[in-house]
């Protein structure tokens, strides 16, 4: 007998919402019976290589690195899998409800169509191609930057290694920069060191953080543990590695070469590293990697995201019940959450780590992005030297920045810096060594960061262009921040801070109990539910809040705002249109 359909007809909505949500969880058991099929396989494979005398591989997933496999992202999880399934399936003409997917789950704002700023791109084309100096469509100005730069190259070519801390000049034009960002504040270029974007700087500080903490407890979001498989399967090569990511990938970086001089010790002894939650995934990413112990300390979303001494303390001293905490990390302005931190907040923060003997990493790559009115970005190096002694001369701080921010979005050439401030002079040769293993940054993107930190000035014949251009940009960026916030906040059941800096928003969703209870038998995080039904029914891309985590009870998404403006407000107005319907389907 036919079995009854459950609505009157194949058109009614809800029994469209009803298969497209069969589809979804026929993916997501059909991704389950391929691992463990694959799984199955590969135990049968190594029998049958047995039987036929055949050796079995070295490197498995079961005799390979744990700390790798623990490794999770989510900023190119498995969301973004599907997004890009979604994409090649529009290519090859499936119909869907949509005509395009739109990625605002990364930080790419060349991506996602801003303009590269002309200055930076006429002397980076001299630099590569020196030919081009001879000819007359390039200004003067930008013809001496190519040729200072090309000076101090090896063979005067972009093409030569350079020492392994980055070009001496250009360190030299980077501290230059610090002393006026921070109105003279001296700051030495034996200090900054050049790198492969501001993440391969992180994981170098947590290098010497580590060799004095505690155990493994490196808390996972929910959604990413139960889809660690499809992420595995990616890794192994299962989908295209060729799209795009994120802006700045968890790779070997100065982040994590920082980080790397920080972990050690066994035990209760391992290294710990306070991490705001919500975090960039970048953070949980390398502790994992480099089996180091995440602490998590909560921002207040009640304060728009401020950040709280009185919790700084409350996670320190949980966790010295487990690992011995050695560093604590401040992303300011905010990823995921956009806040900037005030100077009283900035100086009892460096209170509480010089007190309680932290090595602060200040991750400050969104300096350039602050919008909101009465908000001013303070570098940490300015307001430690400022608070005077004891602080200034003993506390140790690392801070990053970064050319794949700010106006310039120059997210591919992966440039930036790290100034260590106070590191021990042995540990700081020791940082060296570390770095020359990877023999140097990439000589572009050092090129780029020279023409960031040093730019046009009033007399050159680039400097009124180049003032458009980027005044241009960050006014954009301003009104897409307003008027993220506004939509949002319009829209019932959906509250969203204001957007003080950085890219992104990360507005809090109410979800009906019947749309948790679903998602929890599909095995999924609410708020990733949530996004998957956003992306297969709208083709808007956005990363749930329980990848960069979140206080129990609550659901968020990160969404950038560098959408073209009207792109962005059809974006919104979509999204929140969806939120209401998704919101009645399950009330």
């Amino acid at each position: 007998m036919p079995r009854r359909p459950l609505y009157g007809n194949s058109h009614h909505p809800l029994a469209q919402s009803h298969l497209r949500m069969m589809r979804t969880t026929r993916q997501m058991l059909s991704s389950s019976y391929l691992l463990l099929r694959t799984m199955a396989l590969r135990t049968g494979n190594q029998s049958q290589a047995t039987r036929n005398g055949l050796k079995e591989k070295v490197l498995t997933l079961d005799t390979m690195n744990p700390c790798v496999r623990r490794v999770e992202y989510a900023v190119r999880g498995p969301i973004v899998l599907r997004a890009l399934e979604l994409e090649q399936e529009l290519r090859q003409g499936v119909k869907k409800p949509f005509t395009e997917v739109i990625r605002a789950n990364i930080g790419d704002a060349q991506a996602m169509g801003q303009k590269p700023i002309t200055f930076l791109r006429q002397v980076l084309a001299l630099c590569v191609n020196p030919d081009l100096l001879s000819s007359p469509n390039f200004p003067e100005d930008a013809k001496k930057r190519a040729e200072r730069i090309l000076q101090v190259c090896g063979g005067h070519s972009l093409g030569a290694y350079s020492i392994s801390s980055g070009i001496q000049l250009i360190r030299e034009d980077v501290a230059r920069y610090i002393e006026r960002r921070d109105g003279g504040i001296p700051a030495d270029p034996n200090n900054i060191f050049l790198s492969t974007g501001a993440s391969d700087a992180i994981v170098v500080g947590r290098a010497w953080v580590g060799r004095h903490s505690g155990p493994v407890c490196v808390t996972w979001p929910t959604w990413l543990r139960v889809l660690t498989w499809s992420w595995e399967r990616q890794e192994a090569g299962g989908w295209d590695h060729a799209a795009p990511g994120p802006a700045n990938p968890p790779s070997p970086s100065h982040l994590q070469t920082v980080l790397k001089l920080l972990v050690a010790g066994e035990g209760r002894m391992r290294t710990g590293v306070l991490i705001p939650i919500p975090q960039y995934p970048l953070y949980s990413a390398t502790l994992a990697e480099l089996d180091a112990v995440q602490v998590d300390y909560y921002l207040d979303e009640e304060r728009a995201w401020a950040l709280d001494v009185a919790e700084l303390q409350r996670a320190l001293h949980q966790a010295r019940d487990h690992c011995r905490p050695r560093a604590l990390c401040v992303i300011n302005p905010g990823n995921p959450t956009g806040q900037v931190q005030t100077r009283e907040c900035i100086e009892a923060v460096i209170r509480f780590a010089f007190e309680e003997r932290l090595f602060l990493l200040a991750d400050e790559v969104y300096q350039d992005n602050v919008y909101a009115e009465g908000s001013q970005f303070h570098s940490f190096k300015k307001v430690l030297m400022e608070m005077g002694s004891p602080y200034a001369g003993q506390q140790e701080l690392a801070s990053f920045h970064s050319i794949s921010k700010g106006y310039m979005g120059e997210c591919g050439f992966r440039g930036g810096y790290v100034e260590v401030v106070n590191m021990d002079a042995a540990v700081r040769q020791q940082m060296l060594k570390l770095m020359s293993v990877r023999l140097c940054p990439p000589a572009p993107g050092q090129a780029l960061l020279d023409l960031v930190v040093s730019p046009p000035v009033p007399s050159d014949p680039s400097f009124a262009q180049f003032q458009a251009e980027r005044q241009a940009v960050l006014a954009e960026l301003a009104a897409k921040a307003k008027l993220t916030e506004q939509v949002f906040n319009e829209a019932p059941g959906i509250c969203c801070n204001p957007v003080q800096g950085a890219m992104y928003s990360f507005p809090r969703v109410q979800l009906p109990p019947r749309a948790v209870q679903r998602a929890q038998e599909l095995g999924l995080a609410p708020d990733m539910f949530f996004c998957l039904r956003l992306l297969e029914e709208t083709g808007i891309c956005v990363v749930p809040g329980s990848g960069f985590g979140q206080r129990e009870g609550t659901y968020h998404f990160r969404m950038t705002i560098l959408p073209p403006m009207e792109k962005l407000r059809q974006l919104l107005e979509k999204l929140s249109q969806f939120h209401t319907k998704f919101t009645q389907e399950y009330s």
